[in-house]
């Protein structure tokens, strides 16, 4: 059973995040093909899929063990049952939002799912430490991502005009 929910969550986590990942580009990229113009739909060439499914698998590689490990063993104890739960609830919450176009953190809902189980035991079963410092993290990402915008923003600006 764990491997069916691992292979779920792999499915899950590919058909949103990779989708997440490559919405801008090929937004970009379909506006240069049309000459400038906003169109409703437009084609998908196969190569930007490859690279954003190269791009989760780099960051899988290369800092994603570290976000697994917190997720798997820092906020609370997982056995195989609980960890049933939180994977299968997680896969399920992400193939939904995929399937109805919601843009979602396939890492918030499998933290939500794994406090979820750990909450079930009790508020005692979770560290809270860890899950003070990754809603923290949460928080900060959102006015520094503002920032950094505003600065490519004026930046390019600069250069293209």
């Amino acid at each position: 059973m764990m491997l069916f929910t691992a292979c779920a969550m792999a499915f899950a986590h590919g058909s949103n995040d990779v989708a997440n990942g490559i919405g801008p580009m090929a937004a970009v990229v379909s506006i240069v093909q049309s000459g400038g113009e906003l169109t409703q739909n437009s084609a998908l060439p196969i190569w930007i899929l490859i690279v954003g499914g190269c791009g989760i698998i780099l960051g899988l590689a290369t800092l994603g063990y570290r976000v697994i490990q917190t997720i798997g063993t820092k906020i609370t104890e997982l056995v195989p049952t609980r960890g049933f739960s939180a994977e299968l609830a997680a896969a399920a919450t992400v193939v939904l939002a995929s399937r109805t176009g919601i843009p979602v953190s396939t890492t918030h809902i499998a933290v939500g799912a794994v406090v979820g189980v750990g909450l079930a035991r009790g508020i005692g079963a979770l560290d809270l430490r860890v899950i003070g410092g990754i809603f923290m993290s949460w928080v900060i990402t959102l006015p520094v991502g503002a920032l950094l915008s505003i600065f490519f923003f004026f930046f390019f600006r600069g250069v293209f005009l």
